[in-house]
């Protein structure tokens, strides 16, 4: 099922028609909906059977104000098509250090204490 949203996504991206916002945005969006895919199957069989990317980011593109939306909006707005009443989370970390290390390097790793997602349980 992940597999065929993501393949959806992509082709429609591709073939899509879209606005003056939705033509900027799509690869973003695309890319943001597509992690949400991998994250959770029952997101993945909504975009398989939902409307299509060209719908979604109409619907995006509504939520403009001026001349612009926030990505994080963009996402949210793209995920509530597919899936009314959803939202998504974002966690931002900083990397004072990020001009200076080697492009293949990860940043270094804090200790975080132990991390449960209670979902591993299930």
């Amino acid at each position: 099922m992940i597999d065929q949203a993501i393949q959806k996504l992509r082709e429609e991206a591709k073939s899509g028609k879209f606005d003056k916002y939705g033509a900027v945005m799509k690869t973003a969006v695309c890319g943001a909906l597509e992690t949400f895919c991998r994250q959770d199957e029952e997101f993945a069989q909504a975009v398989v059977q939902g409307g299509s990317f060209s719908d979604c980011m109409a619907a995006v593109a509504k939520k403009v104000k001026g001349n612009g939306i926030s990505d994080m909006e963009a996402y949210g707005e793209a995920v509530r098509f597919y899936f009314p009443g959803a939202g998504i989370d974002v966690k931002m970390t900083i990397d004072l250090c990020a001009s200076v290390r080697e492009k293949d390097a990860p940043p270094a790793a804090k200790p975080a204490g132990v991390v449960l997602d209670l979902s591993d349980f299930f």
